[in-house]
């Protein structure tokens, strides 16, 4: 697997590239700014990238917006946020996006590199991984898993692939479905959950969210 490394502290980006390699991936770049991180992201292309969010030159959301940047150039690009910080101005838009695979991991709550690597692994594969800290700051309005027992089954089925990071175009193919059905079947499964239009885009994920942890 081709990482790009996204991150300005020496000790910590030296050490991902240290225990990537260990397992077998190979780190094609890093970066050490946000600037830099896009540039790396657009040439490369990487099967993942790790990206920290506060990076120079303003130290705020530098690296967030870089991700970002690069998945309007290269969509589907899976990324991995890695960061002491949960930044509600673009990771909500970064989760949202739900062409490609994407994480948010907290790094004092990442306890081994299993668990690390794991996560890297199923970003790569396209799924959505989110430490359920960032998953309370970010998202206000929970949703019950026990509505989850009010669907039927072609619903689940989608919603399940869905939590894969599969787009509506990918589950109609996957279950020979038209596009049109996929968006209805979604767009009940969201009402059953009591998703309601005003939740916009986060509906996808908050929808994800409660598949992961009642499933």
């Amino acid at each position: 697997m081709r990482v790009v490394v996204a991150e300005d502290q020496y000790l910590l980006r030296d050490g991902l590239v240290r225990l990537l390699e260990s397992f077998g991936h190979e780190v094609v770049a890093t970066a050490t700014s946000g600037p830099e991180a896009t540039r790396a992201l657009l040439m490369h292309r990487p099967d993942v990238a790790v990206i920290d969010v506060r990076m120079p030159p303003s130290n705020t959301d530098e690296g967030l917006a870089a991700a970002l940047a690069a998945r309007r150039e290269v969509p589907g690009l899976p990324v991995l946020v890695l960061s002491q910080h949960v930044e509600q101005l673009y990771a909500r838009e970064l989760i949202a996006d739900d062409t490609g695979g994407v994480g948010y991991l907290l790094k004092d709550r990442v306890f081994d590199a299993e668990q690390f690597v794991d996560a890297l692994e199923r970003v790569a594969a396209g799924a959505t991984v989110l430490d359920p800290v960032v998953v309370s700051k970010l998202f206000a309005t929970p949703v019950s898993t026990s509505r989850l027992a009010v669907l039927t089954e072609r619903e689940r089925s989608i919603l399940a692939l869905m939590a894969e990071g599969l787009s509506n175009q990918s589950i109609a193919r996957a279950l020979h479905l038209s596009e049109g059905a996929v968006s209805k079947y979604t767009t009940t499964t969201f009402e059953k959950l009591g998703l309601g239009k005003d939740d916009g885009a986060n509906r996808r994920v908050l929808a994800v969210l409660a598949y992961l942890s009642g499933a």
